[in-house]
């Protein structure tokens, strides 16, 4: 099986140092790492809809680095701290982002994640290929 990693030029040090693909591409699909709501420059947001905007426009970037954007988006699963409080800014954001056909969606509350400060991270799969 052959894996070619997506790397867009803004995620290439945050690649190296952790030692990660943001995207890898796989028998026609991508694989997207989990995105925080960081920006670019690792600053995390005290507003939750800032967060889900940096992760959406992250995982975008790396779409669009192969070819792709979010229509492509087959599955998505989003991981949150405080689900609950936040869930209706970051369902109507998500809809902002995708459009029908809508993505599989799992929404997966979390007792923390990696980075400190961060309320959510989204993995996406996404098809290079229109499905019949």
């Amino acid at each position: 099986m052959a894996k070619v990693p997506i790397i867009p030029e803004d995620f290439r040090d945050a690649s190296i140092t952790a030692k990660m693909s943001p995207g890898i591409l796989s028998n026609n699909f991508i694989f997207v790492t989990g995105m925080a709501g960081g920006d670019l420059n690792g600053n995390i947001p005290d507003h939750p809809e800032a967060q889900f905007r940096n992760a959406f426009d992250k995982i975008n970037a790396i779409l669009n680095e192969a070819g792709c954007e979010l229509n492509s988006v087959v599955e998505m699963t989003s991981y949150h701290i405080g689900l609950r409080d936040h869930f209706e800014t970051f369902d109507a954001t998500r809809l902002e982002y995708f459009s029908e056909p809508y993505p599989a969606w799992t929404a997966v509350e979390v007792a923390g994640l990696r980075r400190e400060g961060a309320i959510v991270e989204i993995r996406v799969i996404a098809c290079i290929t229109e499905l019949q």
